[in-house]
Order: structure tokens, then C-alpha cells, then sequence
């Protein structure tokens, strides 16, 4: 087998929130000015591969691309929520056999998405969808928000800790938003700047107050979920060859793993797909330096966290999703962006993960380290 191709750039832009900030930028204009930047920074891809969930349809990869100034092939990838990190796993196994460079990652602008409807029956009008059935009714095919209250029940995770955990991301990422911690890996879109979702002094009694959002005496509410966002994050993969020609620092894509769960529990999906990798990189998670998890949801990252036996406190050092927005075909390469600015460009540590569970019972992870 040929050596690890390594991630040499890694650039998103800011996080906005669903009909504010970004509202006016198309998913293809989200993505074009990243795609430009890590051209001119590290050449012309081969091809470009982008992950999307609700897009306007078509290859938006290959729109974005031409956006960019990039007339390469390009293809458009769905992995629900994993899309942006499934583009990644499928550019690095590509990499693996053939030399070359490609920028792989996702973009989502719910705020621009187009209305979808099921075509109406005789006598009646078309029914509005807000997304595609992730799975068949049969098998059972809940809403993310009430699988993982219902998931965070069975667990065992107390509202209380759900509440905590989301003011520590919060926290996290206005503090590293303030020090200028993002600044390096964000380009600036339609004159916005900085991610518009991390709010300073947010507490567990506030969050107390909000009620359940998805069920009567449920414990998920609208404090302690992800937001409803718009961004797009790409990182760009070279083989291990031209990674040595190019001399620079990255991260070597030690393992990945797609794995899946019961569709009824999709928050789960992140747990065997961690496994799956860290075994192939024959590690241990106390061998990882920073793990970044998707955190979707506070109650799914902590019942997470204890099947996997990995403390909520090393999750998402610099602030996670919940603090940041969950913009949800590129959250799996925002993962990737957030350890290479941690591993690479802080020197925090030498090796890392990036784990998401996606709609329909999924997961995807990669496993990474420093490569100079």
C-alpha cells in the first residue's frame, strides 16, 4: 500500500447563522472564495470534491470549482451531515493511488436552499419537505433532535450536564474567537469576518430556563442543540511524494473509517467509526493529542464520550459546533481545519481525530498527525 497522502492547507469561512450573516450567499459562493485561496496557495487541483446535503442540486462541486477559476472535474458528495468529511476519506483513498493534488471538503447554505416538495396527489397540493428521508419508514427514520433526546435518555445524560457542557463550548469559542484563534484559517466572505454564533457569558442558568425543544419533558432544547447554519470549509490533499517536493508541514491521514448504526440512534454513528479508525492506526485514544467531535448535540456528545470512555473535557479544546454552528455538509472539514490550525499551526500536539455522525445511522473519522 502507498504512503498516506497529508493534508497541506486547511481554510473555512466564518460560520454564519441560517438568515442572518451569510443569508444572502449562495452555497457556490460560499465555497468559491476558499477554493480560490488554497489554489493560489498551494497550486491547481486535480479535482475538487465538496460534501452537501441541501443545495440547489446538480454538481455543485464543479460550480463552486468554475466560481473559483478552477476548471477541473469535480464531483458532490452526500453523507448527510458527514458529507464534508466523507469528501476528505474519498479524496485521501484516491491519493493513495495516483499523485496529485485535490481540494475535498463541504459547504452548506441552508439560508439559500431551495423549497422541495413531494408531488401532490390527486386533489391535493404538493407537500413542502424540509429534507430527505434518511432512511425507510419501516426501519424508522426520526428527526435528529428527537433521536438524540431520546438517545441522551438512554444514556443517562442529565439535562444539567447537557446545559454545562454546551456553556463550556460556548465559552471555548469566544474565547478563542476574542484572541484572534480563528483569524488564520477563516476567509472573509461578503464582508463577513468572524463566526456569529459564540455568545460571551452565556451560563447553565439561562440555558435552565429554555424549554425542551423536541418532546414534552425531554432534556434537548434550542441552548443545548447546534445552531441552523451556513459556511463552507475545504482542505487541500497532496500525496505523499509531492508533500515531500513541497516541504512544508501538514497533517498525514493516518487511518479513516465509514461505519453505521441503527438509523434510530444516528448521534451513535460517530462511536464505531472512531473505533474502526483508531484500530487501523493501531492507536488508543490516549495516544490522540486534540479530538475534535461534531458536537450535534451536547446529550449525543456525552453519551458518546462514555461509550467511548473519552472525558467530554478534551472534546473541542478551542470550542466546537455547538458554540461555533453546525453548517452541515461542510462540519466534517470544519473538524479537519480545526486540527491543522491546532496541530500545525499551534503546535498543540502531534497527532488528532476528527469523528461525525450523520442522519440515516452513520459515522465517519479520520485519524491524523504531523507531518513535516
Amino acid at each position: 500500500m502507498s504512503e498516506a497522502p497529508v493534508v497541506v492547507a486547511a481554510l473555512r469561512t466564518p460560520v454564519g447563522t441560517a438568515g442572518r450573516s451569510l443569508a444572502g450567499v449562495s452555497a457556490a459562493d460560499l465555497a468559491a472564495p476558499v477554493l480560490a485561496r488554497l489554489a493560489a496557495d498551494v497550486g491547481t487541483p486535480q479535482e475538487v470534491l465538496l460534501g452537501n446535503c441541501m443545495g440547489p442540486g446538480g454538481d455543485l462541486a464543479r460550480v463552486a470549482a468554475l466560481q473559483a477559476g478552477l476548471d477541473v472535474p469535480a464531483l458532490t458528495v452526500d453523507r448527510q451531515c458527514a458529507s464534508g468529511l466523507a469528501a476528505v476519506v474519498t479524496a485521501a483513498t484516491t491519493l493513495r493511488s495516483e499523485n496529485g493534488l485535490i481540494l475535498a471538503g463541504g459547504v452548506e447554505s441552508v439560508s439559500t436552499a431551495p423549497w422541495r416538495y413531494w408531488p401532490p396527489e390527486a386533489g391535493h397540493e404538493p407537500t413542502r419537505y424540509e429534507r430527505a428521508p434518511f432512511a425507510p419508514a419501516s426501519v424508522g427514520d426520526p428527526d435528529m433532535g428527537l433521536a438524540n433526546d431520546l438517545f441522551a435518555e438512554e444514556r443517562g445524560v442529565s439535562r444539567e450536564a447537557q446545559d454545562e457542557y454546551a456553556v463550556r463550548s460556548h465559552t471555548r469559542a469566544f474565547a478563542t474567537s476574542s484572541t484572534g484563534g480563528f483569524d488564520a484559517e477563516v476567509v472573509p466572505v461578503a464582508g463577513v469576518t468572524r463566526d456569529e454564533r459564540p455568545r460571551a457569558g452565556l451560563t447553565v442558568e439561562r440555558l435552565g430556563r429554555l424549554r425542551p425543544a423536541f418532546r414534552a419533558g425531554g432534556t434537548v432544547t434550542a441552548g443545548n442543540a447546534c445552531g441552523i447554519n451556513d459556511g463552507a470549509a475545504v482542505v487541500a490533499l497532496v500525496d505523499s511524494d509531492t508533500h515531500r517536493r513541497l516541504g512544508r508541514p501538514g497533517l498525514r491521514v493516518r487511518a479513516v473509517a465509514t461505519a453505521a448504526c441503527d438509523p434510530n440512534r444516528p448521534g451513535y454513528g460517530l462511536v464505531p467509526a472512531t473505533r474502526l479508525a483508531l484500530a487501523r492506526a493501531g492507536m488508543g485514544l490516549d495516544d490522540v493529542d486534540v479530538v475534535e467531535l461534531n458536537e450535534a448535540f451536547a446529550g449525543q456528545v456525552l453519551a458518546c464520550c462514555a461509550e467511548l470512555s473519552l472525558s467530554p473535557d478534551r472534546v473541542c479544546p478551542e470550542g466546537g459546533a455547538l458554540g461555533l454552528g453546525h453548517p452541515w455538509g461542510a462540519s466534517g472539514a470544519v473538524l479537519l481545519v480545526r486540527l491543522y490550525a491546532q496541530l500545525v499551526g499551534r503546535g498543540t500536539g502531534s497527532t488528532g481525530l476528527a469523528a461525525i455522525a450523520a442522519g440515516g445511522g452513520q459515522g465517519v473519522a479520520v485519524v491524523v498527525e504531523v507531518a513535516r
